[in-house]
């Protein structure tokens, strides 16, 4: 991530809102992987070092927090996790699936061949990222995997709700999990293959499944490192 730029110019006011979105991103990834506690403070000073930003964008980023329930303001001290409970995660990731569900099996009625291929050639690099365990490849595959499904189903309204709701998806958690890689692989196959059938049950299925799969890692992720108590 850049530093900002202090100069004031036009630029930095076009840029800014950008910028507190990734330091918004990072600290929300942060939460929702058990990275910072329910009841820790998030410092200003601190998180503008660790990214190299100044404290603006971190300000805007947890006001933006704020708004979403994920951190409190304490009065006179700053800002602190709010609780985060399975619910919670349940809650987040059961919304995702249905929607990715519902996307999954509206494209598979009328995906081209020409979208099955450019599928079919983003998960062998997928295939390859996993393999090499290279985690900013794994995040951007994945993302470039569902989002070209996504939009073959033309239901861009779906398709905004699916973005808002998988903000909350810790990337770098799953991009870190080889398992989680592998199985992540298999399920794109198996969607492969559903869509290829023009199949909509199986394809809104597999799309679910491969959501709760993420939500019992990340579930069984926070239960190990005690995040509960």
């Amino acid at each position: 991530m850049p530093p900002s730029d202090r100069s004031g110019s036009p630029r930095e006011l076009g840029r800014r809102p950008q910028l507190s979105d990734d330091v918004a991103s990072f600290v929300r990834n942060r939460i929702m992987s058990g990275d910072v506690r329910p009841g820790d403070f998030v410092r200003l000073d601190e998180t503008a070092a660790e990214l190299g930003v100044s404290v603006t964008p971190v300000r805007e980023a947890l006001l933006t927090l704020r708004g979403e329930g994920l951190v409190e303001l304490v009065p006179h001290r700053g800002y602190v996790v709010a609780p985060l409970t399975r619910s919670d995660i349940d809650d987040v990731f059961w919304l995702q699936g249905r929607i990715a569900e519902k996307l999954a099996a509206r494209a598979a009625e009328t995906i081209g061949g020409d979208t099955i291929a450019d599928l079919d050639a983003i998960n062998v690099k997928f295939t390859d990222a996993v393999q090499t365990g290279d985690g900013a490849r794994i995040e951007a595959l994945e993302f470039a995997f569902h989002r070209t499904l996504n939009r073959a189903a033309s239901a861009r309204k779906l398709a905004w709700f699916l973005h808002n709701a998988t903000r909350y998806t810790p990337a770098h958690f799953y991009s870190s999990d080889r398992e989680w890689g592998v199985e992540a692989v298999a399920a794109h196959h198996r969607i492969l293959d559903a869509l290829r059938a023009h199949d909509p049950d199986t394809a809104g299925t597999e799309t679910r499944e491969h959501f709760t799969d993420g939500a019992r890692r990340l579930v069984r992720h926070l239960d190990e490192i005690g995040i509960w108590s």
